[in-house]
């Protein structure tokens, strides 16, 4: 039986790159977001490719719908051996550090931490059990190197890079692999270059865009950082990833 991937954040940005790159390798894969006539339309796509791919329709900010949602991904496939966790798209802003307060921070936790959590140890006692898997997670350079004006995301998103750290030590002789992929760019063809279009009234390209705390953000092609997932997938020598690489924070900013 050829193995799945689960791509929860499905979009047309990343999710649908590191569906067609574990599917390039005979994987099956499992579509999970929000739309379903966005994911059927990907599953179209993919099946032009000759790549399987189902859609899951699914809030991944509720938590408490994983492990359903997870049965119903076993009962189409059979089985999951990969999860990659990204949901980042173009509703999503920073928030200054002195501005933050619980109830910003509430929905985020829920989407960014609470439910990946869920995610991983829902499919856990299967890949522990199998004695191989993956479990790989997206998340955005801010958690790496905290910068003036740009919280919100970032506490959350460290405290998610946090736990993958922590896994992935634990996992370590069970054949199971944890890791994550942090983008220090906005990505090509994502909801968020979508979002920065609709605000700036300009395609998004290969040029840097300048963010509102004064540094320039790079634009990564999603089908580099697919081609990044599957290098952490297959040689499992690391815990983090960053792509395309570290930026230097503005000034004001601290180590």
């Amino acid at each position: 039986m050829s193995k799945v991937i689960a791509v929860f954040g499905a979009g047309t940005g990343l999710g649908v790159s590191v569906a067609r790159r574990f599917g390039r390798e005979g994987f099956r894969v499992a579509l999970v977001a929000r739309r379903k006539d966005r994911l059927d339309a990907l599953v179209a796509q993919l099946a032009e490719e000759n790549i399987e791919a189902a859609p899951f329709p699914a809030d991944l900010s509720d938590p408490t719908a994983v492990p359903a949602l997870v049965d119903a991904i076993r009962d189409r496939f059979g089985r999951i051996d990969v999860v990659e966790y990204a949901p980042i798209g173009g509703d999503q802003a920073f928030t200054p550090a002195a501005e933050l307060d619980a109830a910003t921070l509430e929905p985020l936790a829920r989407l960014f931490l609470f439910t990946p959590v869920e995610v991983f140890h829902a499919v856990l006692p299967e890949m522990t059990e199998r004695g191989d898997g993956a479990v790989l997670m997206g998340t955005g350079y801010s958690a790496v190197q905290p910068m003036p004006h740009a919280s919100g995301l970032g506490p959350v998103m460290a405290a998610a890079r946090n736990y993958l750290y922590s896994l992935n030590a634990e996992l370590a002789d069970t054949g199971v692999y944890a890791g994550t992929l942090s983008v220090a760019a906005l990505i090509a063809r994502s909801a968020a270059a979508e979002a920065v279009e609709a605000q700036t009234g300009a395609p998004v390209g290969t040029e840097p865009i300048t963010m509102p705390n004064g540094f320039e953000l790079p634009v990564a092609d999603p089908d580099d950082l697919a081609e990044a997932y599957w290098d952490l997938y297959t040689k499992r020598d690391r815990v983090e990833q960053i792509h395309p690489e570290p930026i230097a924070p503005p000034a004001g900013a601290t180590a």
